[in-house]
């Protein structure tokens, strides 16, 4: 076969494959604005099969696994979408929500809790390190949950896991990012009732120690 062939045929497929994908990625994104999470992720797997470093597919999944209750394939899904676009905040911050939610779950081991919990604590700082300016605070809300569950979580466990030091330190982490998000919005009356529930978990460990 000549060569000038070959790169014709060649042409056609890219051309054809690229068509294909996009056609897929905005099938995916209809889904996904009509919030048919499932429709999405039909569609967008088939758009990252055929090219699977298109960044927007990518998230577009993620988030499409993370609404569908899929937290383990929406944290591969970004965990891709991140090693193109590390600079993503908001792509950790999905992340991160995953493993909170993963680090919940009570028939994980304390070892995978510990992990994911541990994960989504460390996404949420670097996602506050990308946008420090974050105009809803969501990243530093969303931390102080983070804390305030893996703070719980020390303390509440048994064996290696447990380590009290470890769960004040994370209960005090927990308070200063409510109390960050508090001081730019003074009216967030839930904030004002977290940093209650953790100061009260709090002042339960120090009186016993």
């Amino acid at each position: 076969m000549k060569l000038s062939v070959i790169i014709s045929f060649l042409i056609i497929t890219s051309l054809e494959n690229t068509y294909a994908q996009n056609a897929y990625v905005k099938l995916g994104q209809e889904a996904l604005m009509d919030g048919d999470f499932k429709a999405a992720v039909a569609q967008l797997e088939k758009a990252c099969l055929i090219d699977s470093t298109n960044a927007n597919a990518l998230w577009m999944l993620g988030y499409s696994y993370y609404h569908s209750e899929n937290y383990k394939k929406s944290i591969a899904a970004y965990t891709k979408e991140i090693s193109i676009n590390p600079t993503d905040a908001t792509a950790y911050y999905y992340r991160a929500r995953d493993k909170s939610y993963l680090g919940k779950d009570n028939q994980l081991s304390p070892a995978d809790k510990e992990k994911y919990l541990i994960g989504a604590i460390y996404d949420l700082t670097k996602a506050i390190s990308i946008n420090p300016n974050d105009t809803q605070n969501k990243y530093y809300q969303t931390r102080g949950i983070a804390y305030r569950e893996y703070g719980l979580f020390k303390l509440q466990t048994t064996g290696k896991y447990y380590d009290k030091n470890r769960g004040i330190n994370s209960l005090k982490a927990s308070i200063s990012d409510f109390e960050r998000v508090l001081t730019d919005n003074p009216n967030r009356a839930d904030i004002s009732t977290l940093i209650d529930q953790s100061k009260l978990k709090l002042d339960e460990v120090l009186a016993h120690r």
